[in-house]
């Protein structure tokens, strides 16, 4: 009888330390797995619980067998009253232990129950964070549009070569990737993302936000929608600088705004596939061009923007797959000119080509050319849409360009990057003192300085002509600490 009671003793001890571990001393002891599977937990419990019952009840058994047979004892005479005594009192004490268990399971029970009801603190989906934090500093040697990063050089005609130092923190990132729930064939996500460069001073920079979609994707249908704030259609690829306006205004367009985006993929060969786009997205025009007030142009046309994208995956000069892309917008603008409500519309549109090709393990080399007019919203045209006074008075500026870059690389983890870009606006659509031309050219170098630290650095050179004098160049040298997270 010392074995069951020892027995009795550790399978107590071994229940009441597996409830410990499951319920983790209270409610704020769950982990976030724990807290969002409360009914898994009450069924783990009471399975524990009915263990326990079994093991008393089987005790029971053997308790009362002893009985029967020290019963059957007495006959022969000795101590068997007295045994039968003893044995008495263990049976009660397993009754009452009984009876105390099936309370607990009961009480276990309710508090699960409870557990399971409450709200989630942070989310039933996945949530996964990224992002990283960088410092730039960069020196350039005449004076450049915006100066933390460089759009084209401010014009020189009164002030040659003056230079400037800036330094900012302002392109740190912070996103957030969600997925879920799992809905059988339809999967669903989105994606949030901010960075600094919304404006205020130097040490007070306000969030901007980049990216805020959600995505239905059917993947054995290879189709997708998009429904949110991400990046346009037209003109995908973006060349790898250290320069946080990936060469925007120079000969890169296409940049960020809300839309509903449909994507279908198709498998035309075992090494070809057809991916077809188009988005209706809201037309970003320009403000403070209404003698009524402040309006945005692109809201006054009263209409969305049309955007599309063909493209094919296939092997062409390699192994490797290349991609070529085709895409276009087609938009209207809505000027008000006159405070009688007279106005004028201005169209804006792009065609536009891109191109990837892998050469080897250490090469890629991609680019892209476009020509369209009012491109200033998709950050063509050096910034320049629709001339609004002067002897080119209501002209739609076009513009034509694009870049080529190489990645080269890894070499002992370091990465490099060269590549040129060009916007070049038609002069007989802008008036005296306008960009005409913009140019740049960059090399850098991406070291890793350990796992999740980068350094990097940029050499550029950029010329930014004018219609007229003013004709400007600057060498721009940028260094980067990045912590990517």
């Amino acid at each position: 009888m010392g074995a069951n009671r020892s027995v009795v003793a550790w399978t107590r001890a071994q229940a009441h330390r597996r409830l410990l571990d499951h319920i983790g001393g209270g409610g704020f002891g769950l982990t976030c797995s724990e807290y969002y599977c409360g009914k898994n937990l009450k069924v783990e419990v009471e399975i524990i619980l009915a263990e326990q019952l079994m093991n008393k009840s089987i005790l029971l058994i053997v308790v009362s067998l002893l009985t029967f047979v020290c019963a059957a004892r007495t006959a022969s005479g000795g101590d068997a009253a007295s045994e039968n005594a003893e044995l008495k009192k263990r049976v009660e004490k397993l009754d009452k232990e009984l009876a105390e268990l099936k309370k607990a399971v009961t009480e276990q029970g309710r508090a699960t129950e409870a557990l399971s009801a409450k709200k989630p603190i942070w989310s039933s989906l996945d949530i996964q964070l990224y992002g990283y934090l960088k410092l730039d500093a960069a020196y350039d040697t005449s004076r450049t549009d915006t100066g933390n990063f460089a759009k084209w050089v401010e014009r020189e005609n009164t002030n040659k070569n003056d230079d400037q130092f800036n330094m900012t923190a302002n392109q740190s990132r912070f996103g957030m990737m969600i997925t879920g729930p799992d809905d059988g064939a339809m999967k669903a996500s989105g994606r949030a993302e901010v960075d600094f460069y919304e404006g205020g001073s130097e040490n007070k920079a306000r969030l901007m936000m980049r990216h805020a979609y959600m995505k239905l994707d059917w993947p054995e249908d290879r189709f997708s929608i998009i429904a949110g704030q991400t990046s346009d259609v037209i003109s995908p690829l973006v060349p790898t600088t250290v320069n946080y306006s990936v060469a925007w205004w120079s000969g890169n367009i296409g940049y960020r705004r809300p839309q509903i985006r449909l994507t279908k993929e198709l498998g035309l060969d075992a090494d070809v596939d057809l991916k077809l786009e188009g988005a209706v997205a809201r037309t970003i025009g320009r403000d403070n061009v209404s003698l009524a007030g402040t309006l945005d142009s692109g809201e006054d046309a009263g209409e969305p923007t049309l955007q599309g994208r063909v493209s094919l995956t296939l092997p062409l000069f390699t192994s490797d797959p290349s991609t070529v892309g085709l895409s276009g917008h087609y938009g209207r603008e809505e000027y008000d000119i006159a405070a009688n409500g007279s106005n004028k519309e201005f169209r804006t549109w792009s065609l536009n080509v891109d191109f990837v090709q892998p050469v080897n393990n250490w090469l890629t080399i991609k680019s892209e050319l476009f020509t369209g007019e009012n491109l200033n919203a998709y950050l063509g045209g050096i910034g320049q849409g629709v001339t609004l006074t002067g002897a080119n008075q209501y002209d739609e500026i076009g513009s034509a360009g694009g870049w080529v870059a190489a990645s080269l690389g890894p070499w002992s983890d370091k990465r490099f990057n060269i590549g040129i870009a060009t916007d070049d606006v038609d002069r007989g659509d802008v008036n005296e003192g306008a960009r005409t031309l913009n140019r740049s050219v960059f090399a850098n170098m991406f070291c890793p300085l350990g796992k999740n630290v980068d350094w990097a650095v940029e050499l550029s050179h950029w010329r930014t002509e004018y219609a007229g004098n003013g004709d400007a160049d600057s060498f721009r040298f940028q260094t980067a600490l990045i912590y990517k997270f």
